[in-house]
């Protein structure tokens, strides 16, 4: 089984080639012997098939159905479609992509000799420079463009220098938040953790990536996690199923990008609070990386609010819900582990003994994506291979992934529907195809892919989470969204 899931994967090596893991992302499929397929599906009537396709993905299918009808349609899990924004005020969005949605096809996503990234973030649909500053953020940026190397070099070292105060932050401010959970639950039976989880992440966040105590300015202390979230949302709500009342979504929510202007108070704040309080390593992205003051603050804002933030924010309540509905004695197993081999005082390298619950987190990104949908734009013409054929890719089409689907291959994952806690644990190669940080977590971040630069502290940091609830107590029960009852710890670590 194993040899068979290395040979499907393009770039992905054997786990006796362990020579240069930054090459998983970047080197080239090898040639195939599978049957060439013409590409099924179709993208309709100018205007009539992306409206179509829209009001599926967001009304009446919603995205899992929208890909999986589709898949099953086609009996191939290649196909063209439509994917939102599009029509009436989305005239420059083109919708047409090649849905890409089994392991072997997502992989070429991140072959930056096959595809490129730029302006693909969300799609063909870009939010407003406006947003940033009037600046192309990193995220925006292909690897081809000389600032990207820049950018990406200052946030790794964004990262290398904030290692040193990450986890006593992590945990101070863990603290905080099981505190304000406790008193919930015993004053009102159940706690809402969705706010303090939130405040929690911004108020470590911004001291561990940008340098600067929210405590220094009451606003940003109080109401920085909100303007986050709102500048979040406006660039994303034309792409995101939100769930309220059809047809008052589509009609108000997905039917034109929202203007920067009704946010940029919230963000110039933010901004001027970065340039007073984050002076240190914003002088560094000048002084060793070379890039603007400007840049290195909407870059900034950019890793602390989308990609940090953002993704924290989505990441966490869906591990909570993953440990605390579980029934099948998961808690009681992770308890045992983190007793046993973490340790008093919590660490990078303690939790790095905790096999358990780095499986847990591992499933629960596979589960559960942050980023659902991956882009990428073919750099050239290429051949591309699903498990069961070939296809012919033209320069400029657009690939999309949608990871939830991806994360479900029954090629790769046996019973893949079920969340197995153990999965990681008894089959570390699965690893290859756990794509969750825009590349394989056996893949290295550099300046030569688009791999999320914090691929390995966010996975350490959800470790650091569970490790830390649970040398606090022995069972906790709740949801996505509320914790309902806490068991204090009867025994400590030692």
């Amino acid at each position: 089984m194993s040899a068979f899931m290395m040979s499907i994967t393009p770039g992905i090596p054997s786990s006796s080639s362990s020579s240069s893991q930054s090459q998983t992302v970047t080197s080239a499929p090898p040639p195939t012997s599978l049957p060439i397929r013409t590409i099924p599906g179709a993208y309709g009537w100018p205007l009539l098939g992306p409206i179509s396709d829209r009001l599926d993905y967001f009304w009446f299918q919603g995205p899992e159905t929208f890909f999986k009808k589709r898949t099953d349609k086609y009996k191939s899990t290649v196909f063209r479609t439509n994917v939102p924004p599009t029509f009436p005020l989305f005239l420059g969005v083109n919708p047409n992509v090649v849905a890409v949605l089994d392991c072997k096809s997502f992989s070429h996503i991140f072959d930056m000799d096959l595809v490129e990234k730029k302006n693909c973030l969300v799609g063909d649909f870009m939010p407003s420079v406006k947003f940033t500053g009037d600046l192309r953020t990193c995220a925006y940026l292909d690897t081809s463009e000389p600032q990207h190397a820049q950018i990406k070099n200052f946030a790794m070292d964004i990262l290398k220098q904030s290692s040193k105060v990450w986890v006593p932050e992590l945990t101070a401010n863990l603290c905080t938040l099981w505190d304000t959970i406790d008193a919930d639950v015993t004053k009102d039976g159940s706690a809402s953790y969705l706010i303090p989880l939130q405040k929690c992440m911004f108020k470590f966040l911004t001291k561990c990536l940008v340098g600067a105590d929210v405590s220094n300015s009451p606003k940003i202390a109080e109401s920085g996690y909100a303007m986050l979230d709102r500048w979040l949302a406006l660039q994303l709500l034309p792409t995101v199923k939100i769930g309220v009342l059809q047809p008052l979504e589509e009609i108000f929510l997905h039917s034109f990008a929202y203007p920067s202007f009704l946010v940029s108070g919230d963000y110039n704040k933010l901004y001027k609070f970065i340039e007073e309080h984050g002076k240190e390593v914003v002088n560094r992205g000048q002084t060793e990386f070379g890039i603007s003051k400007e840049e290195a603050i909407h870059n900034l804002l950019f890793v602390l609010g989308f990609n940090a933030f953002g993704g924290f924010s989505v990441f966490f309540p869906s591990l909570v819900n993953a440990i605390a509905s579980d029934t099948t004695g998961l808690q009681q197993r992770i308890v045992k582990e983190v007793r046993e081999n973490a340790g008093s005082t919590l660490s990078f390298e303690s939790v790095k003994d905790l096999p358990l619950v780095q499986s847990v987190v591992y499933e629960t990104l596979r589960l559960n994506p942050p980023v659902p949908l991956q882009f990428a734009r073919a750099r050239k013409d290429f051949q591309l291979s699903s498990h069961d054929s070939a296809f012919d890719i033209k320069k400029g089409e657009l690939l999309c992934g949608f990871q939830t689907q991806v994360m479900r291959d029954e090629n790769i994952f046996d019973d893949p529907e079920t969340f197995k806690p153990d999965r990681f644990l008894e089959n570390k190669e699965l690893l290859n195809y756990l794509y969750w940080s825009n590349g394989p977590q056996t893949g290295s971040p550099s300046t030569s892919n688009k791999q999320c630069a914090g691929k390995d502290i966010v996975t350490l940091t959800a470790c650091l989470f569970v490790a830390h609830v649970f040398q606090r107590y022995d069972s906790i029960t709740g949801t996505s969204s509320s914790i309902t009852a806490v068991e204090k710890a009867k025994q400590k670590a030692v």
